[in-house]
């Protein structure tokens, strides 16, 4: 009976030192981080006053969960102006060998350096760079797979994956001149998919301190129109088809790093075919579409740490100035106005303070001139931004 009694008795200290190895266990496979911003935006435009707009534009919480040695899970979870929620990423890795990993889920596409390394901490200026709003839609991330890796004798990383692309179409036209294919980002959410894209990068970080990439990407937007037709009925397709655009974007970028001297650029082009059929197809009130027939984006950025020779300090202090322009109306289709406020130029020039690792107070002005304006509009911004 004492026997019993005992058993019973060290029965939930035996699960409770079970439980407390499994959390300890699961806790050295678990990474919790994550990353914010908080903004201050005013315009100062000329003869008239405006209120500032204040603004926790984001808050990322990102998790990792290692599987094993060789598969991961990484997930971020994205909370915008405090109310709207997204999935930023998800997905699956599996490494085969050192230099090749299967990944597969919701993934960044690899064009630019913005688009995948965009934390708050990362680059200069309260706000993300003009040519990635318009041009390569930061945050851009579509569901796909693919292969990437490391090849350590050459120094170079890459990434190939196939993706779902941009949605052109869901009952009335998604892109267009303005805005470009920011509003066809899907997102992963209820995806439609009527053809695959391709997205792939290649960077080479064999000269220290400098890192050169080189991005594509190639494919069709995505329509809902293709669903439930008769692969016979050609009259159908080809009514869907006018729906959509052929989309292949080409990209470089450097990033140079040196006794405090911090040197980058980017470069987009974007050509779009079937823009001529899709404008008119997609017109409103009788008004058609403006989409480009090619885009074009690029900007040069140089800063410099003036502390960068204390040592023992976490401070950083880089005074910094960005030049850039970009154009989604650089070519048009035939029947299309060339629209000059498309065609934008600006510069961003301010002070980045970083406190310590993962955290900088940034404040900036912008002077923004597009074609069509025969002045710049001024714009101060202020922020905090933190990665953990």
């Amino acid at each position: 009976m004492r026997t019993i009694l005992f058993a019973f008795l060290a029965f939930p200290i035996f699960l409770s030192a079970q439980n407390a190895d499994s959390i300890q266990n699961n806790t050295k496979k678990l990474s919790i981080g994550g990353y914010g911003e908080v903004h201050y935006n005013q315009s100062l435009l000329n003869d008239k006053m405006y209120n500032g707009n204040l603004d926790v534009h984001r808050m990322v919480l990102l998790f990792g969960y290692d599987f094993s040695s060789k598969t991961k899970l990484f997930a971020e979870l994205e909370f915008e102006h405090v109310k709207e929620v997204y999935v930023e990423q998800v997905y699956l890795s599996h490494s085969i060998t050192p230099s090749v990993n299967i990944v597969g889920g919701l993934l960044l596409i690899p064009m630019g350096f913005i688009n995948e390394y965009h934390e708050p901490t990362t680059f200069n200026g309260v706000e993300r760079p003009f040519i990635d709003t318009y041009i390569a839609p930061t945050t851009w991330r579509e569901i796909g797979f693919g292969v990437n890796g490391n090849i350590l004798p050459y120094s170079l990383k890459y990434q190939l994956y196939m993706v779902n692309g941009f949605k052109s179409y869901d009952g009335g036209g998604l892109v267009n001149g303005k805005n470009g294919f920011r509003s066809g980002r899907q997102r992963g959410a209820k995806s439609t998919i009527s053809s695959p894209n391709f997205a792939g990068r290649i960077d080479y970080y064999g000269v220290r301190g400098l890192i050169l990439g080189l991005s594509g990407y190639y494919g069709k937007t995505q329509s809902t129109l293709y669903n439930g037709i008769n692969r016979n009925n050609d009259a159908a397709i080809a009514h869907a088809d006018s729906s959509i655009v052929g989309l292949t974007m080409l990209g470089a970028d450097f990033r140079y790093s040196n006794s405090g001297f911090d040197i980058k650029g980017q470069f987009y082009y974007s050509s779009v075919s079937n823009a001529n059929e899709y404008n008119k197809f997609t017109a409103r009130n009788g008004v058609a579409n403006d989409l480009g027939k090619a885009m074009l984006g690029y900007y040069a950025e140089l800063g410099y740490n003036v502390l960068h020779q204390l040592v023992g300090t976490n401070y950083s202090l880089i005074p910094f100035i960005r030049y850039e322009g970009y154009n989604t109306h650089f070519a048009v289709a035939e029947g299309t106005t060339r629209n000059a406020a498309y065609n934008v130029n600006a510069i961003t020039t301010g002070l980045t303070l970083r406190l310590a690792k993962g955290a900088a107070v940034k404040v900036d002005m912008q002077f923004v001139k597009a074609e069509s304006e025969s002045k710049f509009n001024r714009f101060f911004n202020a922020g905090i931004g933190f990665e953990f």
